[in-house]
């Protein structure tokens, strides 16, 4: 997807390493780290630098709002997925008797809020079979009482990606449930459609290739009342300034009720800048480019004496793929002494293909791994 010269230009940190991690961290093209510094000149302006803040916070829910399907209206910006989430725990106001349903492939942040013991819900766990979340195990789950789905698109865990479309549709018929997708290990990396998602939160600082501090957020004007978070705040109240504001609050609507206080406009430059790259190189050509060379390791690590837990059916494809080996500890610090870059947690190794990866990347990748099991 970019010649060795735009590479070395935009990425070059890069130079030298097989960069694996993405669905950890991403690498920031210079034209994120050239946003920052533009963040530093204009917040010496003082209050004079504020209009320049708040056009790039516009910025930011416009190119999201592409990414998304919907209007910039329909976007909030908080500090990270982790807080998008305990703020939509407040807009439910859950009570006794309703229902949640989480899975077992999701990141904390989207199952965590409903575990809380101030949480009165009841929490049903999807369960993942052979890495996958299967419909048929969903449907028993869902009933009446059912108010909240919550899931990722993409599973940080393995990389799993949903049949959105057959889940939405089980979920409206067997429920009235609301559906919350998280797509932090979609945005970015592969195309979206997102029809019929009632909340919508992604991080910023893996495939969009910004920064920390975070949280694109999504809410269908069509459910605006159902995602109004009740927090106190400013920035996300209609009268934080008006005469009668210390006699009652008046929330913003949906989306922009996400967005409690200052924005952390340091994040909004360097968002903005990645989004910008993102999708001036378009999406569906970083899948293109990308799909070959996750087809080809898994391919070989299907050859391998390794666990693998990501799904291989092709429908189910994203960035990541993820396996177990009993001595992966040493694979990856054998890796990495090469410097070559993927993820470890607790026997577990995971791989994240980008744009900024090449078919040479994963052959290293690939050879790197045969010669170190043949020293097990």
């Amino acid at each position: 997807m970019l010649t060795e010269s735009s590479r070395q230009q935009d990425f070059p940190s890069l130079a030298g390493k097989v960069y694996l991690n993405t669905a950890a961290e991403g690498i920031p093209p210079r034209q994120v780290i050239d946003a920052l510094s533009q963040y530093a000149g204009d917040k010496t302006l003082g209050m004079d630098g504020r209009a320049l803040h708040e056009a790039r916070w516009r910025s930011v829910r416009e190119r999201t709002a592409i990414a998304y399907g919907l209007s910039p209206e329909e976007i909030g910006i908080c500090s990270c997925s982790s807080e998008a989430y305990n703020l939509a725990a407040l807009a439910l106001q859950l009570r006794e008797g309703d229902e949640v349903v989480i899975n077992d492939l999701d990141f904390p942040a989207g199952a965590t809020p409903w575990l809380q013991p101030s949480c009165p819900a009841t929490v049903k766990i999807w369960r993942s079979r052979e890495g996958a979340l299967r419909v048929d195990d969903l449907i028993p789950l869902l009933s009446p009482k059912t108010r909240l789905v919550t899931v990722s698109l993409v599973s940080f865990f393995n990389g799993y990606k949903i049949p959105l479309p057959a889940i939405t549709e089980a979920i409206r018929k067997h429920s009235s449930s609301l559906i919350a997708l998280d797509v932090t290990q979609a945005l970015g990396r592969i195309p979206l459609d997102l029809t019929d998602v009632d909340l919508i939160v992604s991080s910023t600082h893996k495939w969009i290739l910004a920064s920390h501090g975070g949280g694109l957020v999504g809410v269908p004007a069509r459910v605006n009342e159902k995602w109004t978070v009740p927090a106190g705040g400013w920035f996300n109240l209609e009268n934080a300034f008006e005469a009668d504001r210390f006699e009652q609050t008046k929330t913003k609507p949906g989306a922009a009720s996400f967005s409690v206080g200052m924005p952390n406009y340091p994040a909004i430059y360097a968002i903005d800048a990645g989004l910008k790259y993102n999708q001036a190189v378009g999406v569906e050509a970083i899948d293109e480019h990308c799909r070959p060379m996750i087809q080809f390791l898994l391919d070989e690590l299907q050859q391998m004496p390794v666990e693998m837990l990501t799904p291989t059916e092709p429908e189910s494809l994203a960035g990541i793929v993820a396996w177990r080996h009993p001595k992966a500890e040493f694979l990856y610090n054998t890796l990495h002494e090469q410097n070559i870059h993927v993820m470890y947690h607790s026997g577990r190794l995971r791989v994240a293909v980008h744009g900024y990866n090449t078919e040479q990347d994963i052959r290293r990748l690939v050879q790197s791994l045969h010669d170190a099991l043949k020293q097990i």
